[in-house]
């Protein structure tokens, strides 16, 4: 059973606001449960108390998921402004914000000589949906409660 301080492994569909596949896995991921380290809280709580074989859907609002869009992380400029490496669609961007911290933009458009940077994840302000299926329930060790993480060794 999925409870404080197991080591869960799970398979996982993240379907995005238009209930396309954002994201897939059927590679086990693993986390420890209680710790409040790895899932969002909702899928934690949905997990609570299930077993091996188990299929939980979870719909995560922005709020509980991935947040609101910010359009203070949105950019444009001419696109001759730009290094003609990032000149396309996807490309991505590592720079500084104002702090010292990196901060990585995705090129997401360009349109009459602009081009548009984001540093949004691209799940924000959508509300998504991911379906959880539990493959392991196992004892964390005591150095994984006290890390609160699995070992790196068991991925």
């Amino acid at each position: 059973m999925v409870t404080k301080d197991k080591v869960v492994s799970l398979t996982y569909t993240l379907r995005d606001a238009r209930g396309e596949i954002f994201e897939h896995t059927d590679v086990p991921v693993s986390y420890l449960h209680g710790s409040g380290e790895a899932l969002f809280e909702k899928i934690e709580e949905a997990l609570e108390g299930r077993a091996v074989g188990d299929t939980v859907e979870v719909e995560l609002s922005p709020a509980e998921g991935f947040g609101d869009h910010d359009p203070a992380l949105t950019f444009t400029d001419d696109v001759e402004n730009v290094p003609a490496e990032f000149r396309h669609i996807g490309a991505e961007v590592e720079a500084e914000n104002d702090a010292g911290e990196a901060v990585h933009f995705v090129v997401t458009a360009i349109e009459n000589g602009r081009l548009t940077v984001d540093a949004n994840h691209p799940l924000a302000g959508q509300t998504v949906r991911f379906i959880v299926t539990v493959q392991d329930v196992r004892d964390a060790t005591p150095e994984e409660r006290r890390m609160g993480r699995p070992s790196q060794a068991l991925h």
